[in-house]
């Protein structure tokens, strides 16, 4: 091997380093993508909604809208779990569609998301959704019989841990992934993606211990968590559950509030 060979080579390798170690101090701003600004609730449009904000075990002030059911009490309650990017404003038609179908809904904003303090972490976003739920118990208005998680995309792994935490009602899943390490590999197929990840939701190995009644939903378009990757999860839930695909990708409109996915919603719940 000649001196130049060598270099080369010496070269690629602290090079390659280099990429490495920067992946590792930022793969979170790749992994999510929180509008900071603090969403506007009379620009919602949703009736009987109202601002709140609860504490989290480490101290931070969360803000959120409470949406009051349409329907008679006692009325079953859901917290929405989003997923990676943006802020509640943008699931307020999936909490109108809710309230439709008589739903008390809690949209919610993870830290650094939403106009709220902090940064965003796995280990922030378990305690962002316990903070969620055990603010949602405190009301006189919520039946605690009657709790309903939904988790959209990486909600859904959000949403998978609280259930294996605190079993709810009703879990309902939309374009869940079995764990981030196998999504991030899919993407990134030529990166040690297993070595490198620090926030990994691991959700297929809590699903055996999941035992409320599950509700999946998947786009068979989707081009960000592949219905591959949604049935992974599915067969690892021991059930009672449900699988509703939809020829959607993964921001569609139908996958927001669409009629055949608020339609397999009603049939699950109501």
């Amino acid at each position: 091997m000649t001196r130049r060979v060598i270099h080369l080579l010496a070269l690629a390798a602290v090079i390659g380093a280099v990429v490495l170690t920067l992946i590792w101090f930022g793969q979170r701003r790749l992994i999510y993508f929180p509008d900071p600004r603090p969403p506007s609730l009379d620009r919602a449009g949703l009736d009987g909604a109202e601002a709140v904000t609860f504490v989290t075990s480490d101290g931070l002030r969360l803000g959120a809208w409470f949406v009051a059911g349409s329907g008679p009490s006692p009325r079953q309650t859901v917290i929405v779990f989003n997923g990676n990017a943006g802020h509640r404003g943008y699931r307020a038609p999936l909490a109108a569609a809710l309230q439709h179908l008589g739903l008390n809904v809690l949209l919610m904003d993870y830290r650094g998301y939403g106009g709220n303090p902090g940064s965003p972490t796995e280990e922030g976003l378990a305690n962002d959704a316990r903070a969620a739920r055990e603010y949602v118990l405190s009301r006189q208005d919520v039946d605690a019989s009657r709790l309903v998680y939904f988790g959209e995309s990486l909600g859904a792994a959000v949403a998978v841990r609280l259930a294996a935490e605190h079993p709810p009602s009703a879990l309902i899943l939309r374009s869940p992934f079995a764990s981030l390490a196998l999504i991030g590999q899919h993407h990134y197929p030529i990166l040690p993606v297993r070595l490198l990840l620090r926030d990994r939701y691991p959700s297929i190995d809590l699903a055996p211990g999941i035992r409320s009644p599950v509700l999946v939903i998947g786009g068979t378009r989707d081009g960000i968590i592949p219905i591959e990757h949604t049935r992974r999860l599915y067969d690892a839930i021991p059930g009672p559950k449900t699988l509703v695909e939809i020829a959607a990708d993964h921001n569609d409109e139908a996958l927001l509030d669409g009629p055949e996915m608020i339609q397999a919603i009603a049939r699950f719940l109501v």
